[in-house]
Parts: C-alpha cells; structure tokens; sequence
C-alpha cells in the first residue's frame, strides 16, 4: 500500500470483488449460528461493505487529483507541509460529490452498473498484464526513473529539477536550485547547511531493473517512525550533528510503520473471496461452482499479490518503495512508470476499477441490509426492507450512502482500511465456526459436496481470522467485537424469534445432554440445593390461571436461578381436550413471559385431577433436572365444596409429595401476595420455627430477600420453648447456630405448655432431644463446633423417646422423609400424631376405645370446639357424646384443636403485622378418616393471618454452614 506514490487500490482491491447480491453470506451465518449471530454478522459485513465503498471512492478521488487533472484542487498548498491537509479537503469535498453521483446511478439504473460490471473486471485484468510486461522489459531495458539522494537521504524533488549542488556553463560553476534550498545565497561562499557541505549529491535510478541485485537490499523490513527521513543504505553518509530542519526537501515519513498496521492497510485487498456464495442466486449449478470458483480466485490472487510483492522488491529501489505519496520522483506513478506499454494503462485501469468496486458496493450494501430488514430479526431496520416496485432497496441506499460519507469524511485510506478489515475478518471467522459446528455436531442436513474439508480447516481459518483481528489493530478489534456484542444482545432480547434450524440450536441440545448426564451422577450437595419448583396453577374454562401471583411468588422465590416448571391439569381425554391443553400451554407461556419466570410449562389431560397432579409429581422433569420442592397454592373454598374433592386432591398431595421425598410449600391467602413490582419498604418476615425441616425454613426467607419485592424486610425467627427449658440459654445458642449459618436474623423464644403444642409432639422438633442435641454443641471448642454442628444437622435419627417421666407417653416418631429411614413404613411417616395406646389408663381396654373411635366422627372447628366443650358440662348433653368428650382415652381431635388455637393466637399476637409467616405444616394423618379434621386443624392455625407459607421438607438438610 502506497510504495513509491502508486495508489491504485482498484488494482487489487477489484480482482474478485465482482458483484455483491442480497444475502451471501449473512444468509450462511444466520441460517447455521442463528438469526442473533447472523444478524451481528451481516450487520458488520454490511458496514464493511459500506465503508469498501467509501476507500474505493477516496481512491477515486485520489488517482483524480494526483494523476488525471492536478489542477482540479480546490485547497491549494502554500507550503509543503500543507500538502497532506488540502489534499484530504479535497478529498472530501470531491468524494461528497462522486457518492452523490454514484447513489443517484443506483437508485435510477442498478441494470446497467452490473453491465458494466465486466468493463471494469477488464480494465483490471490489463492493468495486470500490464505490470507484468513491463518487468520484463525492465530486465533488458529498465525505464529512467532517477531520484537525487544527499549524503544516504532521499530529497524530494518538488523544489529543484537538477539533482546537483551546481552545474558548469561554459567555463562558470553556477549553483542549482538545491543549492538555494540548503544555502543563504546563491554564490559559492555562501553559508550551507553543514550536511549539506560535508555529502556527496548522488542520482541514482528508481527503477534499476528485474535483473538487478536489489532483492537482496529489499528482501528485509524497514519499518519507519514517523518524522523519519528516508535513507538509503550502502552510501557514506557524514553526520552533521545538528538538529534536522523540516523545512529542507527531504523525504519524511508521515506516519509509523510496523508490521500489524500494514496488515491491517493490506487486507482489504483479499476480501473478495465472498463474491461467488454472494452470487449463489445467479449461478447454474452454485454446489459445484462455488467451491472451484473461490479456490481458483484465491489461488489467482495469491500469485498476483505474491509475485507483485517479490517482483517491486527486485525492480524498484527500496527508498521508492517507502516514499508514500512519490515526492523522491516527483509524484509520478512508480507502478505506471513500470508498466508497458504507457503508464496511462495503469491510471485508467485503477480509475475505472476502483469507480467500478465503489459502484458495487453502494449495489451490494443496500440489498444486503434489504434482507436482514427483510426477515425482521432487527426491529428498527424493518423499514429499510421496503423499496421501489420492483423491490429496489430505496431506503437501504439512502442509509448506506450516509454511513458511507462517514467514511469519506475521514479522508485517509490508511484509517479507512483498518475499519473495514475489522468487520471482513468477523464475517470470514463467523463464517469458519458455522461450518466447524456443523460437522462437530454432526447434523443430518449437514452434507457438504467438496471431499477435501476438515472441520480442523474451519477451525484453523477461525483462529487465524481471529488472530489477525487483533494483529492489524486490537483497539480496532474489540470496538468491532464490541458493536457485533451489542447488535447480538439487541437481537436477543427485542428480534423478532426466528426459527431456522440453526447449528446453535443443535449445540444447545448437545451442551444440554452432556449436563443432563453429568446430573445423573449424584445428588447435589447440601451448599448447592435451591429449591427447583414444580408449580401447580389451576386454570379457569377460558385457559386462563386462576391465581398469578403464584408465579409471582416463584419468580421472588427463584430469583431466575434453577429449575421452574409450571404445570396443570385438565380433566377428560386427550383426543377431546388437547387443543385445550395447546390453549393453557400459551396462556402459561404468556404469563410466565410477564411475571419473567425462567422456566418450563406442562399441562396434562388426565380422567381426574387426582391422577394428573400425581402423575405431574411423578413424570416432571428429565433424568438428573428434577424438582425437589411443590409449590401450590391453599384451597380457599374447601369447605363450599359438596363433594369435598378440592380439599381430598389437597391432602393426597401432601401424601405423595413426603412419600415422593419433596419439599412442599402451600401459600395461603395467595391473593394477597405482593406482586414483582410492588415493594415492601419495611417489615417483617417472620419464621415459627416448630418442627426441624432440614433447614427449609431458615433459607426460604434467605433467598426472598435477595429479590427487590423483600430486601427491606428483616427476617425473625421465633422458635418454641416448654415451661422447663432455659428459654434464656436457648435463645444465646439459637443466635450462635444461625451465626454459623450466616444469617441475619432477630430471635425470640416462645414459651409455651407441652399441651399446647402436643399436635406437633410427634414430629422432629427444636423443642426435643434434637434441638437440644445441637446446640449442646455451641458449648464445644470453636473446632470441635464448627465440625459437630454440621455433623449433627446431617446426620439421619431414628426415633427417639423423651427422657421427661411426666411425658412418658409420647413418643417422637420421626417421620422418614426426615431422617431417611426407609424401613418405616409409608403411613407412619404421614401421621400426625400417633398415641402410645389406644387408652391412656389402665380401666379403658384398647378395644372399647377403638370401637367407640370407630362409631364417631366428628369433624372440629373452633367454634365447635368451644361449643361442644360447653355442652360437655351440660346436663342436656346426650349420653354417648357426654362420655366421648369426657372420655380420658382418646382425645385426639381435642388435642388438635387445642393446639391449633392456642399456637394461632401466639403467632397472631406476634406476627399479627408481619408481610410474611412460615410455619411448618404437619403430616396428614395416618387414618383418612381424620382427613377432614387435619384441613381443620391448618385452616385454625393460620387465622387472622394475611400472607401464610406453609412448610414441609422434604427430608434432607438444605442448609449448611460449609461455604
């Protein structure tokens, strides 16, 4: 690029570059990678292309001023060092007019520019020929091209004709113009620069010949900084010692050269391998000529460009090569002063062809940002996808003729390159990893014809353009990266979808199978368990969710991350309802779309709505991506219900999710649940912690407050207490336990009666053995505590029998789903409560009291409770319900009640103001004869309470204080 003042980018630029049609490559890239790395892609090939069309333009302008008509310039020089300034003025305002020019013949005759498409490959082709007759006849008869060197420095010639300090006329020595340029006067005792003085003037030739030893001189770099004289080596040279003048008529560099930035100038030479899958449309039989036409346009080019290279290195002198805009040989053509016949070929054939590349572009670049607008994967370009009548992109050319006066605007080919060399590279590597991900995933569609393809090939190609990205300008490279980040984001989040079975899909599916089986390799670790959710919703007869703010809920308790399936049933068949069930699928999409749950929905068509909640439990999820918790939402109109189904599909959810080892939650009161976009600038989130859940309890809350809805609230934790533990004690060893869990919580300890919370005896309980087994341990050393504490929670208990003689009836059955004893058998570990005997005294045999529990069954509220409590005292009391409520034996439903009413009344005097209550939720019972009395006993224990969460674990410790 610029060697020797030939700047003719026509020349190289155009050899493949024929004609550019809509798609090419953004249609490869977007239909194997996707519409958001196509649309990246063939955003930034667009805006390379664009900005060839403005370097083709300026190189226009630049063979018009410098070679055609000089006096053509509107910004005239005073100075030398002027020089570059009005020239690049010149460049743009003559630039503006030949884009004006050029748009207005593409908008009004595109047919024709493609006509004269093979005038200006012809021009090319002998410009070529041209350049090499030329060394050839330089080899016996090399043209006089002189240049004057001082001393080793090249001079400019734009100030003195004769290259010698002075000449002799006759018989008197009469000093050149070079002599006025580095002396005072004009005489010969005039006082000269002291290099001048002490160096020789040489001329010698620019073009010395193919058969002169210069490749030898040429072979090695020289790269330049800039402001530095060109020099010749091998000539005595005697040093002055004083500062350079710039003003004197030597040869400057006007910028620095290295390696990278000449990469980066030359590249744009070669990016015209794309012209024939551009073309694809136009071509016979595209499989076959595709692949032989770009190896053959390659291989042609590559010899061009390499045989130019070593053929200027051994004919032209190596100070011509570095002097860019020609000064040493006063501005003529170097290339055309080769070339034979006359180097007027070599002017009009760069002319023409750079003219011609120009004219494709502005041809190319419309219609290439026609049909990304076209397939709408860009919003906001849609409406350059409209054109004239006879689908001519009038829009696309009005944009992409403004992009390009941005370019022509800067004025320098050498800042211009490196641009469009940037957005050239992203396009080929993208191009290279499509083909190597399509035969690494090994797609059934994927059948290319040529034989000799690795996808090593592509990979190798990918690196390389990658690499030169960043080796011809890095800053260049990442604001390409960057812009193509951005374009893809956009895509991603507001593009249209677009499905065309692209190669990112497959790896998705191959990244997805690869995870999938590594899950199957074990269960998560305690640190890693979230809850993955399975969400059952009901929808009304329209499709639509009955209550949305359960997905609100999951989104707040989700936070995005983890497994979310949100799943439902239909009741009838699958032939009759299934475009129902397409019909609740999208209203689930929609409204997991609005409330931005990551997830997955699934409605099954069952004969009941038993059998398909059990059969979501059981079939959710795939291999090791399975849900460990149920959400769902308390049934609030279980007691209108005649048939009693609701409140009977509840309780058999609770039983399969503990025989199924999940962890449940029930929301109540779920309408009242905040929304994603409310917020709570203060309050509560209060935790009553009963029962040991394996931590779900603690973490629940811990992972609501990191969503904006809950971060202002403060978490307590109020955990229950009998009469004779050392409340005091228990509370400093609860707030060391949480601090080893790393959670900030307010504790408090609820003292209450062993009778009242005698519902809850039966369950593994903080207020037993194990609680009190815990924090035993905060008495330890801090290593022994930090091992023991975790050690404890961990580990699996069997049952474990109060040590209290007064209490010596109960009995802590530890259900399995907590322990992990998987000897006990299924309906033990639902019970509620489980009495030691039938009887409590010696004088009831267990038999009457089996017989009189079988004979009646009642089912207890607190009214009724209170009620029947009164008429037991009552002498207009029946007999048989007088001894029933007086009997000492079994007084279960009693013992429920009592316990549901007083507990409610505690948190309700506690809690009565918070956002939030957990609570644990009991088993059901054993017997479901009792079914009725336990929704009872839930709906009497969460009274008077706004937002209610229900718990249950799902019988492992979720919570851990290892980091």
């Amino acid at each position: 690029m610029g060697c020797g003042g030939w700047r003719c980018p026509g020349v190289f630029y155009y050899c493949c570059d024929v004609l550019l049609l809509s798609g090419g490559s953004y249609y490869m890239i977007s239909r194997s990678l996707g519409p958001e790395f196509g649309g990246a892609v063939g955003l930034c090939f667009y805006l390379g292309t664009t900005f060839a069309g403005a370097m083709y333009i300026l190189g226009t302008i630049e063979i018009l001023l410098t070679y055609l008509f000089p006096g053509m310039a509107i910004f005239k020089a005073e100075e030398a060092k002027d020089e570059p300034a009005a020239l690049l003025n010149n460049m743009r305002v003559y630039g503006t007019c030949v884009l004006t020019c050029m748009a207005i013949v593409v908008f009004v005759g595109v047919k024709y520019v493609n006509k004269f498409a093979l005038v200006f490959l012809g021009c090319v082709i002998l410009s070529i020929l041209a350049i090499y007759a030329g060394v050839i006849k330089s080899a016996f008869d090399p043209p006089d091209f002189p240049i004057c060197i001082l001393g080793n420095r090249t001079l400019s010639r734009k100030g003195f004709d004769i290259c010698a300090k002075f000449i002799e006329v006759g018989n008197e020595t009469v000093t050149t113009k070079l002599w006025a340029l580095f002396c005072s006067s004009p005489f010969l005792n005039a006082t000269c620069d002291l290099y001048f003085s002490q160096n020789n003037v040489t001329e010698v030739q620019g073009i010395p010949g193919v058969a002169s030893p210069l490749i030898q001189e040429n072979v090695w770099s020289n790269y330049l900084q800039k402001g530095v004289m060109v020099e010749k080596s091998g000539l005595v040279s005697v040093p002055s010692g004083d500062p350079v003048n710039l003003d004197q008529p030597y040869v400057f560099s006007d910028m620095a050269t290295y390696f990278t930035l000449l990469v980066g100038i030359y590249f744009p030479s070669v990016t015209g391998i794309m012209a024939g899958s551009n073309r694809s449309g136009d071509l016979r039989d595209a499989q076959k000529s595709i692949p032989v036409g770009t190896i053959m346009a390659i291989a042609t080019t590559s010899f061009v460009y390499i045989s130019s290279v070593i053929l200027f290195g051994a004919c032209i002198e190596g100070v011509v090569l570095r002097d860019k805009f020609g000064e040493a040989v006063n501005g003529n053509l170097v290339v055309g002063t080769l070339a034979w016949p006359s180097p007027w070929v070599i002017v009009f054939g760069s002319f023409f062809s750079t003219c011609g590349a120009g004219l494709q572009s502005l041809t190319g670049a419309p219609r290439l940002l026609q049909a990304i607008s076209r397939d709408g994967i860009v919003p906001f370009l849609r409406v350059f996808g409209h054109g004239k009548a006879n689908g001519e992109p009038t829009w696309a050319l009005l944009l992409t003729a403004c992009i390009c006066e941005i370019g022509i605007l800067i004025a320098s080919l050498d800042e211009v390159a490196p641009i469009l060399s940037m957005f050239f590279l992203m396009c080929y590597l993208f191009v290279n990893l499509a083909c190597a991900v399509q035969t690494l995933l090994r797609t059934p569609n994927w059948r290319p014809r040529f034989k000799y393809y690795h996808w090593t090939l592509s990979f190798l190609g990918m690196s390389l353009c990658l690499s030169l990205m960043f080796i011809c300008s890095w800053y260049y490279a990442l604001v390409a990266m960057l812009v193509a980040g951005l374009i893809y984001k956009y895509i991603e989040y507001r593009g249209a979808e677009k499905e065309w079975g692209d190669g990112i899909r497959g790896l998705s599916l191959s990244a997805a199978r690869y995870a999938l089986l590594r899950l199957e390799e074990g269960p998560p670790h305690t640190k890693n368990w979230r809850p993955q959710c399975l969400v059952l919703v009901r929808v009304d007869q329209d499709q639509n969710v009955v209550h949305p703010q359960l997905l609100s809920l999951t989104t707040q308790l989700k936070a995005g991350k983890g497994l979310t399936i949100v799943g439902s049933v239909l009741e009838g068949t699958y032939l009759e309802n299934h475009p129902q069930s397409q019909r609740a699928e999208e209203s689930l999409r929609r409204l997991m779309e609005a409330e931005k749950v990551k997830g997955f929905c699934q409605v099954v068509i069952s004969s009941n709505i038993r059998d398909g909640i059990s059969h979501l439990i059981q079939s959710s999820g795939l291999g090791g991506l399975q849900h460990n918790t149920v959400l769902v939402g308390w049934p609030r109109n279980w007691r209108q219900k005649e048939d009693h189904q609701t409140w009977r599909n509840f309780i058999e959810l609770v039983r399969e999710t503990t025989a199924a080892h999940l962890a449940l939650i029930v929301a109540k009161n779920v309408a009242m649940f905040p929304g994603n976009q409310e917020r709570f600038t203060e309050g509560n989130i209060d935790v009553w912690w009963v029962v040991h859940d394996g931590g779900m309890l603690m973490l629940l809350p811990f992972l609501l407050r990191h969503h904006k809805v809950w971060k202002r609230c403060t978490m307590r934790i109020f955990t229950v207490a009998q009469m004779d533990d050392n409340s005091i004690q228990m509370k400093k060893d609860l707030t060391t336990f949480l601090y080893h869990l790393r959670i900030n919580a307010e504790i408090e300890v609820v003292e209450m009666h062993d009778s009242d919370i005698s519902a809850y005896t039966y369950e593994k309980t903080l207020v037993m053995e194990q609680r009190s087994q815990i924090l035993k341990q905060m008495h330890l050393t801090k290593t022994e505590r930090e091992r023991e504490i975790q050690s404890i929670t961990d580990e699996s208990r069997g049952s474990i029998r109060r040590k209290n003689p007064t209490n010596s009836r109960l009995h802590l059955s530890v259900p399995e789903e907590q322990v992990g004893d998987c000897e006990e058998k299924p309906e033990e570990e639902v019970k509620l409560i489980h009495e030691e005997n039938a009887t409590s005294t010696p004088q009831s045999p267990p038999e009457e009291a089996d017989t009189i529990q079988d004979r009646v069954h009642l089912t207890w509220t607190k009214d009724k409770f209170t009620a029947d409590k009164n008429k037991s005292k009552s002498p207009s009391t029946p007999e048989g319900i007088k001894d029933f409520f007086n009997m000492k034996p079994n007084q279960s439903n009693v013992r429920r009640m009592h316990t549901a009413v007083k507990l409610n009344e505690v948190i309700v005097k506690k809690s009565h103001d918070a956002k939030l209550v957990l609570l644990n939720m009991p088993g059901p019972p054993r017997n479901r004869k009792g079914d009725e009395n336990y929704m009872e006993f839930l709906e009497v224990l969460t009274e008077h309470l706004d937002r209610v969460m229900l718990v249950r674990g799902g019988g492992r410790e979720v919570i851990t204080i290892y980091s």
